[in-house]
């Protein structure tokens, strides 16, 4: 089984992210049994604040179709489990400066699922055009030097 189970590419085109976490997610039965599946998405999941506890918000993990009697929602709050000095310095940044924390990817570890979390700033259309930009001259250098090391 591979350890990667999704990863939330786009907030890594609308967000600079500044600093990285590790969380685990509080999760049921059937939503366990659905990401093994590989019914999860990441889309637009971000952190929040909810009564002194991190919650994951707005990710979508599908129902396990073949549950007997229990079934869990799809976008339901997912508490991160995280050292509260770790939780109590990520309130803080985001409180003071602004920034947002949202969830890079999924993956296993250790047979639990854990979440890696990116304390991020929003990037602007400026910053996402030159983004591109680095990326497309970084593909044509690469294809550059590739067609010389054949050549030769």
């Amino acid at each position: 089984m591979s350890a990667e189970i999704t990863t939330n590419r786009k907030a890594l085109r609308d967000y600079h992210i500044l600093e990285r976490f590790e969380a685990g997610v509080e999760l049921k039965g059937t939503e366990v049994k659905s990401i093994r599946s590989g019914l999860v998405s990441l889309q637009g999941a971000f952190v929040r604040m909810e009564g002194g506890n991190l919650c994951l918000c707005e990710s979508s993990i599908q129902p396990y179709e073949r549950a007997s009697h229990e079934q869990h929602e799809a976008k339901r709050l997912r508490r991160l489990l995280m050292h509260r000095s770790e939780i109590d310095r990520l309130v803080g940044e985001i409180e003071r400066s602004g920034h947002t924390v949202v969830a890079l990817r999924m993956y296993w570890k250790n047979r639990r699922v854990k979440v890696e979390l990116g304390l991020g700033k929003g990037k602007d259309a400026g910053d996402k055009r030159a983004d591109l930009k680095k990326r497309v001259t970084d593909r044509e250098t690469d294809r550059a030097i590739a067609d010389f090391q054949r050549k030769r």
